[in-house]
Parts: C-alpha cells; structure tokens; sequence
C-alpha cells in the first residue's frame, strides 16, 4: 500500500494512521499483512456471525449480481428481496407483519423512529403531538444525528449535543449489577424501574410521546448488560397503557447472538417495532432491516397507504442475497443450538477464570454475547481513574503478538457514562469447544497481564472525584 494511499484514508484519525492490514479471513481467524494470525473473538462489533470466508455466502451473492446488481426500489422490486422479507417475517411465527431493509443500523434505527411517528398521523383523527422519545441512560442507537440524540454514549455524543434533536428524554437502565439497591429484591428493582418510567410518561405528556426504545441486552457503552426478569413486560405495560409504541433495538443482539433468533423470545414479550442489522448479513454486505406488527402497518393500510422515506441502497439486491444465504446457513447448519451451547460454555469458562480476579467487577451476558467490567475496588465497584485507559490497554496487548485476539474495548459502564471500562466478547456462531477454550485462555492471560503491569508500576487507583476528565469534552 502507497504512502498517498494511507493518508488519502480517513475514518476516525485526521493524523497519518497505519492500522494493520488484513490480508485474509477464514472463519474465526484473521492473517494480517506481517503473517500474524489474530483470533477474532468479537466478531469485528458482533457482526461475522457464521466466520470469514463462507463460499456459500459468496456463490449465492455473485449468482445476484449476474442477474442485477442493483436497482432502484422505488422504481422496481426483485424476488430476493421479497424473498427475505417474506423469511424474516416468517421467523416471527406471525408477530411481524412487514419488513423494510435498509442499509446500516443507523439508517434502520432512524426509519423507526420515523416509521413510529407517521404511525401517529395515520390515526383517525392524527395525532400529532405524539414526537418524543423516551430511551434508555447508557444506550447506543446508532451514530446519525437523530440516532445519536436517542442513544447516550457520552464519548461519542458529547461534541454534537448543540444539533441533536431535543425531542428525547432519558430512564435509568436496566442495570442489575450497579442499579440495584442493597437488599433489593429483583421484583422490587423492576417496580422501581418501571415507577421510574411511568413518571415520565406523565412528565412528558403521555398524548405526547411516540415510543419507548431499548437494546433488549445492551450494547457498547454498557457492556452486554441484560435485563432481569419480569421488566419489559412492566415496560410494555407501560407503553400499552399510554398508548406508546415499543421499539427495540436489537442491530448488535438479534438474529440469533443471544441464542434465539429474535432477542424479544428470550423477554416475553413481543415489540411493535424491532430494528435488526449486524448478524443479519454477518458482515458480508452492508444490510439491515426494519419490522412492524401488525398494528402499525395497519395504520398505514388504513390511512395513506404510504410511508414517506426512502434511501437509493434500501432493498440493494446483492445484500439482500447475502443476508437470506447467511440466515438458511444459521438454519441449516443447526447455529442457534451452537450458540446456546457455547454461550453456556463461554459464560462456565469466564467465571472459572474470572470471577475471583479483584479487578473483575462483573462478568454478565447471553449466548456469545459476553462483557467483563472492570473496577479498581471490587467492594465498592468504584471505577478504574480513565486516564488509564485500562479497556484500550487490553484490547492493545490482545492484538500484539503473543496474545493474538481481537478483544472489543468499551467504556462508559459507570458515573453516567463518563467513566468505566469493560470488554466485549461477541464471537462468530461456529466456534467450537476448543475454540472457546483458546478465547478464555487468551483473553485470561491478556487481562491478567494488564493489570499485573499496572499493579507493578503502583498505577491502579480509583476515579479522582475532583477531575471531571471526560466531562470536559
């Protein structure tokens, strides 16, 4: 690669960059240009469901591409994406109704939140005040400038605040591991939590909101948090009492990384809107997608008849292909059962190794979709000082040779947001036992290795209370 050609590139450094290249995948593994060989135990952001390289996946989308490669989806329609309409649809064993792709995650969490507002003007007689959002403190929805107003990933919200839309208000989440009390019970937790929620509503307005929105697991700020049980059924409760709609968020956690295809099998309770995309192509080809219920598109077939939205890659034939070869290959190759069963494995082989580390607050996740937080006082899970930058200085060491592993660092656990650390471990479907096996090890001694360092050179201390360092952004 040319010298022009490194700085002609920019995606998050204005600086002269040299991000390792890659030169080759195979399933769970990554060759760089050097020939080092990274385990990719992330799956990039919880994307490379079913591995690198499948030529299933590549067959299936150059046979697309002989017959259209792209076409305008207002203009025209194609059988392949009415054929993964139609298998997404299917999976929802009725619940769904429709299916609306996309592109990116972004883009479909941002066609929810129009698709939930122009829901309300389809009713007889429209109601318009319905325009907020209710989300969730420590969310991530995605990096537009309407999905950075619904999520709350400080780091990467703080600067645009002064153009995001203010139409969206704030809960707590669902946050067992720092949000509940002492003593408190799981019932009393998700009473509160649920209290909490209704207040809002009626602070708002209930004829003014439009929908609740939430990751059913959260994703990077929080670090693979789930909820307990008995919540979003007090959530849509909620929603259904005011009217509202639910929206769930599941691009990092849905089509099948939690170990049921749909995240909301796994909660009781089913969405008015779900919003899909990493897993559902695994990386191949950038796509994502929207469903509604019933209830929604029956507003349309009712009222006008017409969503007012469209994007020149919606419905892109060749993504469409990828992504319904990728979920026949989760079908077909028996990939939900291995999920669950790895999960269980992955979660045993964390904890054995783990649980006990004093820097190891808490260890929390479902499927292959686990994060690690980390805390300079077990006791007290007081957070690390982020000057450290402990996440980043595992994810470092777990890329250099040696150690060989992808590892996803992430902070924003704790104070808000504004602090904390933690990992996520997101690994493609296939993984084996031996594979597992060779995730814990590397990641165990990576961690391990870190803070035995930070340990020698006196350096672990807790968050200074009087620098409000990330606050300042």
């Amino acid at each position: 690669m040319s010298t022009t050609t490194q700085t002609a590139y920019l995606y998050k450094h204005a600086h002269p960059f040299l991000p390792r290249t890659i030169k080759a995948a195979s399933g769970i593994w990554l060759t760089l240009e050097n020939g080092q060989k990274i385990l990719d135990a992330t799956g990039g952001a919880a994307v490379t469901a079913i591995g690198h390289g499948d030529l299933r996946v590549k067959e299936a989308i150059i046979a697309q591409l002989d017959k259209v490669a792209y076409c305008h989806p207002g203009f025209y329609q194609t059988d392949i994406a009415q054929d993964l309409a139609t298998f997404l649809v299917s999976t929802t064993h009725g619940r769904m109704a429709r299916a609306l792709l996309t592109g990116s995650g972004s883009e479909a969490v941002e066609a929810a939140m129009k698709l939930a507002r122009q829901y309300f003007l389809e009713q007889s007689p429209p109601q318009k005040s319905r325009h907020h959002f209710i989300a969730r403190q420590g969310s991530w929805h995605g990096c537009t400038i309407a999905t950075l107003a619904m999520g709350d990933f400080k780091v990467r919200k703080a600067i645009f605040e002064p153009i995001l839309p203010e139409n969206v208000s704030r809960v707590s989440a669902c946050n067992s591991y720092r949000g509940m009390r002492e003593g408190e019970t799981t019932e009393a937790y998700v009473a509160r939590l649920a209290q909490e929620l209704d207040d809002e509503f009626q602070r708002i307005g209930p004829d003014n909101v439009c929908a609740f929105i939430a990751e059913p697991i959260s994703g990077s700020p929080l670090g693979c948090m789930p909820s307990v049980p008995g919540y979003f059924t007090a959530v849509k409760a909620i929603c259904d009492r005011y009217g509202a709609l639910l929206i769930f968020d599941e691009v990092m956690v849905g089509m099948g990384r939690t170990g049921t295809l749909h995240a909301w099998e796994q909660e009781d309770v089913v969405p008015d809107i779900q919003v899909i995309g990493k897993a559902l192509g695994a990386g191949y080809i950038p796509i994502s997608a929207v469903l509604a219920n019933e209830r929604v598109i029956s507003a349309f077939k009712n009222g006008s008849k017409y969503f007012v939205h469209g994007q020149t890659y919606q419905s892109h034939p060749a993504a469409c292909a990828a992504a319904l070869q990728v979920q026949r290959i989760v079908q077909s190759d028996g990939l939900l059962d291995n999920v669950r069963n790895m999960g269980m494995y992955l979660e045993q082989s964390l904890r054995g190794r783990l649980a006990k580390h004093p820097h190891v607050g808490n260890i929390r996740g479902r499927g292959l979709f686990w994060g690690i937080e980390f805390v300079a006082n077990k006791g007290t899970k007081a957070p690390l000082d982020p000057s450290l930058k402990v996440a980043d200085r595992i994810h470092q060491k777990g890329m250099s040779e040696g150690y060989d592993i992808a590892i996803f660092q992430a902070t924003g656990s704790a104070e808000g947001g504004w602090n904390g650390d933690h990992i996520l471990l997101a690994p493609p479907y296939i993984v084996t036992k031996s594979d597992v096996d060779e995730i814990t090890d590397r990641v165990c001694r990576v961690v391990e290795d870190v803070f035995t360092e930070l340990q020698e050179r006196g350096d672990i201390r807790e968050v200074d209370s009087r620098v409000e360092s990330r606050k300042t952004m």
